[in-house]
């Protein structure tokens, strides 16, 4: 399954081809004011953190009344997990979170962003709420900020309540995005006097095509195209809805914003004519959820090509889904399209990817740094934001534990000195990254791979759940007392 469909490649999977598009983006050149800079390094008060999710680390499934997810009942379907593991054991977060919050303090991150597994706080997705639930992201923000670490909150990392999908199908109905929207505005009641960062949902456009048009994610359905845009559709609408919940509900100052595996649209060649040809190609192969959450509106190009299978809506959904956000994150790896120009229609011409390409452990993750460089420098151009969050990045790797007991992982070190290096040089040109999350802290549960792939920086030992730090958690280290790529 793995070498059949990439993880995060979606550009022709999404709906959205390059040809016959011609809606240029506006003229208008964003050129936000650099912010406060060490010297030859990241700009002062840059946000480190890493990163994880309740399903991939949580364990305890069926601990202190939480209910099912579509995840635990997905992970039981014959061949759908590549190694037959699930999510019950995890890397068993739930009980080890102060052990692992330790890990967090000693490399010297400053945030931590996380997921509320929805069905520990809802068991059904709605009705009664479930004390226990809850209790545990006390305990664990308490934890973060005793230690220093300040808490970014991730509402939805692809664990819905089996019971939505059962009664409604899931994203397939508006009912699921408002009882998303009133689930959203519980967390933020009761959560946000400590916690002032929250992402509503991450990664659409995975979760979308994966779970609902190719069937390889869970619920596991295949719809038709038309239904797939509805579904994407619908997802915008609950990030709209729970911005909205978390305005009324959260504390003064809290913020919010989505975290999207953009797709990743890099110019072949840095000249004007390419720069601008990866400028539309950017907007328009994720029209159908970034741009209209950050513009309002789906581009004419979008709807022309969806034609019959564009998804339906209202003004006032268009008006929800827009609703303002204070920072964009954006989950960046790897490349799925490089562009040039055209002079038919589109304006650009994606680029097949040559089967040469370096690739990481993962063979979708191509090695290309220069995409954390372009991608929120034309994001900041095209959606004018003035905050943006490397909300993910980072690598599998080998991994293998030497007869010393270590872990010498110098490929994630070489991935991330480089990518890091291209982060920092968006930065010293006024990019406004504020800060940047590493994927992952542990090795854990890593979807349709199972335990097959890991992306930590602390080894875990599946068997006997003992935590090791990898050469890349030193790498790490430096980087951020250093404040700088490089180190």
């Amino acid at each position: 399954m793995s070498d059949k469909v990439s993880r995060r490649q979606f550009a022709k999977l999404a709906g959205l081809s390059a040809a016959g598009i011609a809606n240029p983006l506006e003229a208008a050149e964003v050129k936000p004011a650099p912010a406060p800079r060490g010297v030859d390094g990241f700009p002062a008060g840059f946000v480190w953190g890493t990163a994880t999710s309740s399903y991939q680390v949580e364990g305890a499934v069926d601990v202190d009344g939480r209910g099912a997810s579509i995840w635990d009942k997905f992970v039981r379907i014959p061949g759908k997990i590549e190694d037959g593991t699930t999510g019950d054991r995890a890397v068993e977060h739930y009980q080890r979170y102060k052990e692992d919050i330790a890990l967090i303090k000693e490399l010297g991150c400053k945030a931590y962003r996380f997921s509320v597994a929805w069905p520990r706080v809802f068991p059904d997705g709605d009705g009664k709420p479930n004390p226990k639930g809850l209790d545990f992201y006390n305990r664990l923000v308490d934890e973060l900020l005793k230690n220093g670490i300040e808490p970014w909150l991730t509402l939805y990392h692809w664990d819905l309540p089996q019971s939505l999908q059962d009664r409604f199908g899931g994203w397939r109905s508006t009912e699921t995005c408002k009882i998303f929207g009133d689930y959203a505005g519980y967390v933020a009641e009761r959560l946000t006097d400590r916690v002032k960062n929250v992402f509503t949902l991450n990664e659409s456009g995975r979760f979308v095509q994966f779970g609902y048009g190719l069937g390889i994610d869970a619920p596991g359905v295949t719809l038709p195209q038309a239904e797939v845009n509805q579904v994407r559709h619908n997802s915008a609408l609950a990030h709209g809805l729970a911005v909205q919940a978390v305005r009324a509900h959260g504390r003064p100052g809290t913020r919010v914003g989505p975290a999207e595996n953009i797709d990743v649209c890099v110019p072949a060649i840095d000249t004007p004519e390419h720069v601008r040809a990866a400028e539309i190609a950017l907007r328009e192969m994720n029209a159908g959820y970034l741009n209209v959450i950050m513009t309002g509106r789906y581009t004419d190009a979008f709807l022309k090509y969806a034609g019959a299978d564009a998804p339906k809506y209202t003004d006032a959904e268009l008006k929800i889904i827009s609703s303002p956000v204070d920072f964009l994150g954006l989950n960046i790896y790897a490349p799925q399209n490089y562009v040039v120009p055209s002079d038919q229609g589109a304006g650009f011409m994606p680029l097949p990817i040559p089967k040469s390409f370096p690739h990481m452990n993962s063979n979708w993750l191509r090695v290309a740094p220069e995409t954390i460089y372009w991608v929120p420098k034309l994001a900041a151009k095209i959606w004018k934001t003035d905050a943006i969050y490397i909300s993910e990045n980072g690598t599998s790797g080998d991994d293998v534990v030497t007869p010393d007991g270590k872990i010498y992982d110098t490929d994630r070190i070489m991935y991330l000195r480089n990518y890091l290096a291209q982060l920092q040089r968006a930065t010293a040109e006024g990019v406004p990254v504020r800060g940047y999350f590493l994927w992952s802290l542990l090795d854990n549960f890593e979807w349709v791979f199972g335990l097959n792939k890991r992306f930590g920086l602390y080894h875990v030992n599946f068997d006997t759940q003992v935590r090791t730090p990898k050469l890349s958690a030193t790498f790490y280290r430096n980087v951020i007392a250093k404040n700088a790529a490089g180190a």
